[in-house]
């Protein structure tokens, strides 16, 4: 027999400690994992606009592309698109939701504000193309940033709800079982003492 399970009231006291901090750490499971689904819902209502918003520019962005190629040739848009800088300036730091690492991008938009190329050998179309990718590019990072917080949050849903099955299916009623076993096996040591002392009793008042 485990040490922990037998019938002393050291063992009783631990074990209703024990059922005691099971019950609390499941109630915190619980509160996590209803904090980590509303957290995740309101990304999934964000990815839904986002990827709405993405659709739209990317057909706005290439009908402007498509008008460009016809303006000034395909070839010197080409060009054009290849002699522009790369875009490094994006960043990623990450923010605690209840343990849940959520990544944030920062984007440094400086690079967007003017561009690259000259304007007297252009079309508006090409700006237009131009102003269309950079939002693409936006809602992209938008995108990126709350698809990963909803894939990283339905992870982190996930393991607590096993945690809180286990605390709830196994670990508690295991508690109370031992609590009961013990309190059980105490109260019938106590009845047995007491049976014990009435004999013990009855027979001295005989003997005297």
């Amino acid at each position: 027999m485990n040490p922990n399970e037998v019938p002393t009231k050291g063992n009783l006291i631990r074990a209703r400690n024990s059922l005691a901090l099971s019950r609390q750490g499941y109630d915190l499971m619980d509160k996590k994992r209803n904090i980590l689904i509303r957290e995740l819902s309101q990304y999934i209502e964000q990815a839904k606009e986002i990827q709405s918003s993405i659709d739209m520019t990317f057909r706005e962005a290439y009908a402007a592309l498509q008008r460009a190629n016809v303006q000034m040739g395909i070839e010197t848009v080409r060009n054009i698109a290849e002699s522009l800088p790369v875009d490094g300036g994006v960043e990623v730091v990450v923010r605690s939701v209840m343990g849940t690492e959520i990544p944030v991008v920062r984007h440094d938009a400086s690079m967007d504000e003017k561009p690259a190329y000259a304007f007297y050998r252009t079309k508006d179309s090409l700006d237009e193309a131009r102003a269309a990718f950079i939002r693409v590019k936006d809602l992209t990072l938008r995108l990126s940033q709350v698809e990963n917080a909803a894939y990283r949050l339905a992870f982190n849903i996930q393991r607590t709800q096993k945690r809180a099955n286990a605390l709830r299916n196994i670990t508690i009623p295991h508690h109370e079982e031992l609590v009961k076993t013990i309190t059980n096996a105490l109260e019938e040591k106590e009845r047995e003492e007491f049976t014990r002392q009435k004999v013990i009793k009855r027979m001295k008042g005989k003997t005297s």
